[in-house]
């Protein structure tokens, strides 16, 4: 209870820096975004070695790449003393890095659902390149699409880029609902919700036509919320309970060993049932190929026993064959010759 009056205390003072100056509302919430965001780099980064979930390493890794976007986003928003040479810095940087953001939230299930690994190192060399290449085209060439014209508003562009990043987050969360056993139920939760945060951050940012308006205040508002779930789901996990994200995989892996094991048991009583099986059929075949003591007169085969059995009953016993009766030519002629012509 005391907490959560803290948070809202927080939140409320948070709201009337605005009255001292939209700049200082703005940075603060930038920075709270951006201190999440590298520590959520930093938790998944030296812990490598022991997380086995690819989609919490991924993530990880990209979420150092939004910070730094994020960062250049408010250092070049309108009215800071820094960028001051064009306009559009700071809403075509939003827009990187937002698309940055939710894309990765879906291509990281690509991992998790194929069980494939990645070096780390690599996916880090490829996000600097990518997030080179969209820095480049903000400062460097200028050519990163306009997103918002002061007293204009927001550009077709950027509210379709906010719609379609809408949607990748939608199906990401569907995604995310498909693999829940895979993550500690409170983990999956506060993803959850930061997920659904985002998207209402997004579609607020299709509302404003100031920088400083109350649409883009209550954007971000909830990309706060959405960066505080994140810090329940990872760093405040990572830090406080770290078996709550390494031993849900331990246990997850456990689980499927033991059901390996199993199978093979299952697998290993099977073959032995059918040794026992082949080895009792070889031994009544080898005894019906070795020798075996049969009366000269009556035709009657003694068995190991010592008793005299008459030729179908231990033929019977001693193969799967089954005999039937009838008469030769010769015994007809001899027993039955009466009947014969």
């Amino acid at each position: 209870m005391a907490q959560s009056i803290f948070y809202i205390a927080l939140l409320v003072s948070l709201y009337f820096t605005t009255f001292v100056n939209y700049l200082l509302f703005h940075t603060l919430a930038e920075i709270f975004s951006i201190v999440v965001a590298g520590s959520l780099f930093m938790i998944t980064w030296n812990s490598q070695k022991y997380i086995k979930n690819p989609y919490l390493l991924f993530i990880g890794v990209a979420y150092f790449f939004i910070a730094f976007l994020d960062l250049l986003h408010t250092l070049s928003y309108k009215g800071m003393p820094i960028f001051t040479d064009y306009d559009y810095y700071a809403n075509q940087l939003w827009i990187g890095a937002r698309y940055m953001e939710s894309i990765t939230l879906l291509l990281a299930f690509f991992f998790l659902n194929s069980n494939r690994q990645f070096k780390p190192e690599l996916l880090f060399l490829i996000y600097t390149i990518i997030t080179a290449f969209l820095v480049a085209s903000v400062f460097v060439w200028q050519s990163f699409p306009v997103c918002f014209i002061d007293g204009s508003g927001l550009t077709t562009f950027k509210k379709i880029s906010e719609y379609i990043i809408c949607i990748i987050l939608v199906v990401s969360m569907g995604l995310l609902y498909k693999n829940r056993n895979i993550f500690e139920r409170k983990i999956y939760n506060w993803i959850m919700t930061s997920m659904g945060c985002t998207i209402i951050s997004e579609l607020a940012f299709t509302f404003y036509i100031s920088n400083y308006g109350f649409s883009n205040l209550i954007g971000h508002y909830f990309k706060i919320f959405s960066f505080y779930f994140i810090y329940k789901a990872i760093v405040e996990t990572g830090i406080k309970e770290p078996y709550k994200i390494i031993f849900k995989e331990l246990n997850t892996t456990i689980k499927s060993l033991n059901d390996e094991i199993t199978v093979r048991k299952n697998l290993e009583r099977e073959k032995e049932e059918n040794i026992t099986k082949l080895k009792k059929a070889l031994e009544d075949i080898k005894t019906l190929n070795g020798l075996i003591p049969i009366c000269s007169y009556c035709k009657k085969i003694r068995d190991d026993k010592g008793y005299w059995n008459q030729l179908e009953i231990y033929l019977n016993e001693h193969s799967e064959a089954t005999l039937s009766h009838g008469i030769c030519p010769e015994c007809l002629k001899e027993h039955f010759s009466d009947y014969v012509e």
